[in-house]
């Protein structure tokens, strides 16, 4: 790559190391190492992943396109197309070691216009299988000497999202024992202030000497937290019951120092966030300070320093890179705007043939420079989307359609689907918009007549005006419970019945108005 080699990054040890034990590990779909790690009160244990291993091993395709059936209407052919896909990566973490590294990701582009699904199914995958997952616009990359992102942004953005993913189970794994010590320490700053130590200011003089200076002034000796046990156990049941969760608390509080240095990669220059305290070890402690907070806020904090000191960051940045090259997806949505070839002499497209040509080696496989270490986009799953009503997927270069095996068209949707999707899915627009109103005390009925004249009106604005698929139905209940969602504080307790003839009293003027249904549906 173009950098500089000097240039060191946190984790570089742990990274190589995960990639060696990928060779003779055998995770189930490859989302983590056979064996966590797992810190408890300072001492490093292993436990074997048993219960991930056995949960992914039960994700057949059927069981996949099921588990996506709860939340998204249709698109059978989409659904088993990544089905398929999510179950061969986990069948390529079987392989023997000569064949494994041969088998690589079959990409996935899918068709069909706007408000079908096509984000949806991926998002839902990802949190299926615990796997990291980034979605990106092809229309904000541009190509190399332009203004704008370079496209291996979105493989250091996948790598950032494996490694949050990462951090938050380690701290829940330690999280019973961090909580403890966290209530430790909170405890002892409620008795510290109960004895009232704190910051003594002998006269003017000394404080404004100690402003002048910019140093701190001299804090009194702080005293021993009290040792009786029965008080202390008393204030400890007062804290977990949340009796003390208002009242003010001073606790010391970690900085870190974090400034931006201008790395290079394969395709330009881009700005990186380096955590200089990590590069540069102990030559700069940690800058402390005190803070006046809530018991809950102080509780929260603490919980969140004593975590990250229970666990290691160099194996969990280590584990994140392996599940970001062997498990990762990258969402590439509206492709079809930077489809296209170069007809003009005027100069390239920089947001189109330009960004086909930065995208091609990532897809294919390359190594990218991140703050973490170099990864390798062999085996990313690359799921592209895009309504193609100008263009066609034949107006990629053709290197690019080849990355691209696997094409699924996914249909637009019509009153039936509109109807299945404001009952059926476990999250569906009813059931939101229903236990948003009981939290003002309004009971809300959508009667099944009522429910299909919804549909209509949406199916009926998309043919008339443009076809925004399923996002038309927000648009059309926002407007359905625009009087009750003003009134429900007013009203309450109440209980209100939307039938057809509700819907229609209400949507009746814009329906009529095909200029106005333009502007507002």
């Amino acid at each position: 790559m173009g950098g500089p080699a000097s240039i060191g990054y946190p984790g570089a040890g742990a990274v190589m190391r995960a990639r060696e034990d990928g060779a003779r590990i055998r995770a189930g779909g490859g989302l983590a190492t056979g064996l966590g790690l797992c810190y408890n009160a300072g001492t490093m244990t292993t436990r074997t992943d048993t219960s991930m291993d056995k949960q992914l091993e039960d994700l057949t395709p059927r069981r996949i396109v099921a588990a996506l059936d709860k939340y998204i209407v249709g698109q059978a052919d989409a659904k088993r197309s990544v089905a398929i896909a999510l179950r061969n990566r986990m069948r390529r973490q079987q392989l023997a070691d000569d064949i494994r590294d041969e088998v690589i990701p079959k990409n996935i582009l899918m068709i069909g216009p706007t408000g079908v699904g096509k984000t949806e199914i991926a998002r839902r995958l990802a949190k299926l299988v615990r796997a990291p997952l980034v979605k990106v616009e092809a229309s904000k990359y541009t190509e190399v000497g332009y203004v704008g992102r370079d496209v291996d942004s979105m493989v250091r953005d996948l790598v950032e999202a494996a490694v949050r993913m990462v951090r938050a189970e380690k701290v829940e794994g330690v999280r019973e024992q961090a909580e403890q010590r966290s209530i430790d320490r909170l405890l002892d700053a409620i008795q510290r202030r109960g004895g009232g130590a704190g910051p003594r200011m002998h006269n003017l003089g000394d404080a404004m000497a100690a402003m002048l200076q910019q140093r701190p002034m001299e804090p009194e000796p702080e005293e021993e937290p009290q040792e009786d046990d029965t008080s202390r156990e008393a204030l400890r049941r007062r804290v977990l019951a949340g009796e003390l969760d208002k009242q003010m608390v001073e606790i010391e509080v970690e900085e870190s120092r974090f400034m931006s240095l201008p790395v290079f990669s394969g395709q330009g220059m881009e700005e990186m966030g380096i955590n200089l305290q990590d590069m540069l070890g102990g030559m700069f402690p940690k800058q402390r300070r005190r803070r006046n907070v809530t018991v809950a806020e102080a509780r929260r904090i603490l919980l969140d320093q004593e975590a990250e000191r229970m666990i290691d960051m160099e194996q969990a940045t280590g584990e994140a890179v392996s599940r970001a090259e062997q498990s990762g997806i990258i969402f590439i949505d509206e492709m079809d705007k930077i489809a296209g070839r170069e007809r003009t002499v005027g100069g390239p497209d920089v947001s189109r043939e330009g960004v086909q040509r930065g995208l091609l080696p990532i897809v294919e496989g390359s190594t990218v420079m991140t703050k973490y270490g170099p990864v390798q986009t062999d085996h990313i799953l690359f799921i592209a989307a895009g309504a193609f009503h100008t263009t066609k997927p034949s107006d990629l270069i053709p290197e690019l359609q080849g990355r691209f095996p696997l094409r699924v068209e996914l249909g637009a949707l019509g009153e039936a689907d509109f109807v299945r999707i404001l009952t059926e899915p476990e999250n569906s627009l009813i059931r939101q918009y229903t236990e948003l109103m009981r939290t003002e005390g309004v009971e809300l009925e959508f009667t099944p007549e009522g429910v299909a004249e919804i549909a209509r009106i949406a199916a009926h604005v998309n043919d008339e005006t443009e076809n925004i698929g399923a996002r038309r139905l927000h648009t059309v209940m926002e407007r359905v419970l625009d009087e009750v969602s003003f009134e429900a504080s007013d009203i309450a307790p109440a209980q209100v019945k939307v039938t057809a003839e509700y819907v229609q009293k209400q949507l009746a003027d814009i329906v009529k108005n095909l200029d106005l249904t333009r502007y507002i549906l």
